[in-house]
Parts: structure tokens; C-alpha cells; sequence
């Protein structure tokens, strides 16, 4: 199933509650692989640095850094944005992700290559709406 034009939902498992959409915040984990199952780096840190506990998820692959942030303000990868949208608090997606909404042709010099495809495991955390929202849609 296509969650939109260049990212499949490869794998789901639903959490409880309302469902993410734009204008929530929220607070996540990813790992990201490219197509022959390298994992992309995004949680590596440089070990000498103590970081906050409530800034990490550990599992049984290591520590998850937690992300934060609005749906909707592209502080994230288009492909993990548009993924959050319909999760619920606890959640988990698997979803594989063409060039466009990734690193495009540019690619991370030395990590990602130029167009790479990637697949995205996202485990949504936090989720929290702004006092005044209203609900856009239901799922």
C-alpha cells in the first residue's frame, strides 16, 4: 500500500489514541537503511558526549536518539513527515522511500549515495496537539 506517491508502507503496527496529523508534535524514533540493508547513521553519536536520558530510546539494536517536531514544518525528511500522518502514539511503520522524498540527488557525501532509496523504520513516541487544535480528519 502507498501511503502517497513515493513512499510504500511495507510493514504497520497501530498505536492507540488520536492520529498524527499536521500542526502536532511529535517525538520519534528512526532507523533508515539503504537498499542493501546498510544502516544510514542517524543515531550514531560520538560516544565521549553524555547525552540526557530523556533524549534517548534504547532497543535491542542500541540507543535511538528521539526526534521532535511539527508535522508539517519539514524539519524532518519529507518521507518520515508524510509516514507520521495517521500514526498513532505507540505506533511503528516500515515504509521505503524514493530519492525525492529523501536525499534527492545530492545524496550525504559519504553516507547516502546520489537517488539512494531507503527504507525507514519510524516508531512514533509523543504525540501532542497545540491547545487550540481541531481535528482535521479522523482515521
Amino acid at each position: 500500500m502507498n501511503i502517497r506517491p513515493g513512499i510504500k508502507l511495507l510493514e504497520e503496527r497501530e498505536g492507540s489514541g488520536r492520529v498524527a496529523e499536521k500542526g502536532c508534535h511529535v517525538t520519534y524514533n528512526l532507523r533508515a537503511y539503504l537498499s542493501k540493508g546498510d544502516e544510514v547513521p542517524i543515531n550514531h553519536r560520538d560516544p565521549a558526549i553524555e547525552w540526557p536520558k530523556e533524549m534517548l530510546t534504547s532497543d535491542s539494536k542500541g540507543d535511538l536518539i528521539n526526534f521532535v517536531c511539527e508535522i508539517g514544518k519539514r524539519r524532518a525528511l519529507a518521507a518520515v513527515e508524510y509516514a507520521l500522518i495517521g500514526m498513532k502514539e505507540g505506533g511503528y511503520r516500515k515504509v521505503k522511500a524514493k530519492p525525492h522524498l529523501a536525499y534527492r540527488e545530492l545524496g550525504v557525501p559519504g553516507l547516502v549515495p546520489k537517488n539512494a532509496v531507503l527504507t525507514i523504520e519510524i516508531w512514533l513516541r509523543k504525540l501532542r496537539f497545540a491547545p487550540n487544535h481541531t481535528i482535521e480528519r479522523e482515521r
